[in-house]
């Protein structure tokens, strides 16, 4: 036998499960303290309305805070693809407090933005130490990249599985290889396990009645998924409109949140609701069992794409929960479809079209609605897929696979915008 050989493979082993291990924990405990954060900053906003109108001084600071310490972190999620695709710097630690911290401040004062942003690059921050601690090198550090987004994904929404395969799909599945696969779902599941032992709660959501599937149903099923996919597209062409619109217009990058700040709480006092800004869980959960109104997702779509657009901090996933929930739900009214269905479908498909993840989102879907919606998820994360056109939420994220080559053909026959 050879023994060199065998020690050798059990010293990498036990080196890389120490990283999930560093990582998971690690991961799982910065999710825990945000999202406790999290949930304390929007009780203090809701019981104090007011707090809204210092939503501009919190973008002056934001701003000031990431063009100071370093401009190349307002990347964000896009900074972990970058370096996965071509990994050459490492990702500043400085990226997990200020991202943190920002999205306090954004979701304390009234900003419209999500949570996963927030953890996958607190994980990708505290991965990234671990290249100088155990000396990796590039190529390694391409999985230091998937572990800290599984570890941030998992533990921020308590799904391990979909966290798993979400950081493997986002990255471009059908490159990975085989340890990257088993490390991702080890270290998604320390995360989650991580936060459980703090006691904190998630969400939670039900479809209670699943109706047979028949050609009626399918037919259904593929007209509100096509109008998943727009949504998505709609999502994350607003996001990177207002991006380029600010960037454009406004040259120093403190003053863009100031300037959007000052914009958004005018507009917040005028529409006279809340409801709008936040993650928007109250609507979320309420959309499963009250249709909505037809421009609940619109709106959404206005504040969370203007609200990142000029430079406040936070996630897209949550709002797109928001978008293809309440866009489901709206759409009971005419869709012969129980409310709650309809609501999850459009829970994980805009998700699915914004992030090119279907396999990911209709794992989530199961995750959190059960195995019985699996087949109607499932149709419905492909057909939003194919349908939201090239360029998602995640400007890095390299599209390849049956999508590339359809929008490929797409864009031969001079429809560029898809």
């Amino acid at each position: 036998m050879d023994f060199e050989r065998i020690k050798k493979t059990m010293l990498i082993t036990l080196k890389w499960i120490s990283i999930c291990c560093l990582i998971g924990i690690f991961s799982g405990s910065a999710s825990a303290f945000f999202l406790v954060s999290l949930e304390f900053v929007t009780q203090v906003r809701n019981n104090h309305n007011w707090i809204i109108w210092l939503l501009p001084i919190g973008g002056l600071l934001i701003g000031y805070l990431y063009f100071y310490f370093d401009p190349k972190i307002t990347k964000g999620n896009n900074l972990l693809l970058e370096e996965y695709n071509k990994p050459e710097k490492r990702v500043p630690f400085m990226m997990a407090p200020l991202v943190l911290f920002g999205t306090l401040i954004t979701h304390l004062f009234g900003g419209s933005a999500g949570r996963e942003g927030t953890a996958v690059q607190m994980g990708g921050a505290i991965a990234d130490l671990c290249t100088s601690i155990f000396k990796l090198n590039h190529s390694e550090r391409r999985t230091l990249m998937i572990l800290g987004i599984s570890a941030g994904f998992a533990s921020v929404f308590g799904t391990p599985l979909a966290g798993a395969l979400f950081a493997l799909e986002v990255v471009f599945f059908h490159k990975i290889n085989f340890r990257s696969i088993v490390l991702s779902f080890l270290v998604a599941y320390i995360a989650y396990f991580t936060v459980e032992f703090y006691e904190i709660k998630h969400t939670h959501y039900s479809i209670p009645s699943v109706p047979n599937m028949d050609f009626t149903a399918l037919f259904w099923i593929l007209i509100v998924s096509v109008l998943f996919g727009l949504a998505a597209l709609l999502f994350a062409r607003s996001t990177h409109f207002w991006g380029k619109l600010f960037s454009k217009t406004i040259k120093y990058p403190p003053l863009r949140p100031f300037i959007g700040g000052i914009v958004l709480s005018v507009t917040i006092y005028f529409i006279g609701t809340t409801k709008y800004i936040g993650l928007g869980v109250p609507m979320i959960v309420d959309a499963f069992s009250i249709p909505n109104a037809p421009y609940d997702f619109l709106l959404k779509i206005l504040f969370t794409g203007f609200t990142l657009g000029c430079g406040f901090k936070g996630g897209e996933v949550t709002p797109l929960f928001f978008v293809g929930a309440t866009l489901g739900s709206a759409l009971s009214v005419v869709v012969p479809l129980p409310i709650a269905l309809l609501a999850g479908m459009g829970f994980v498909a805009v998700f699915s079209g914004a992030t090119h993840t279907p396999i990911a989102c209709t794992i989530m879907g199961m995750e959190l609605f059960g195995i019985e919606s699996g087949l109607y998820i499932g149709i419905a994360c492909i057909i939003a897929y194919f349908f939201s056109g090239s360029v998602g939420i995640y400007k890095s994220q390299i599209l390849k696979g049956p999508k590339s080559i359809l929008y490929q053909s797409i864009r031969k026959k001079g429809l560029k915008y898809f």
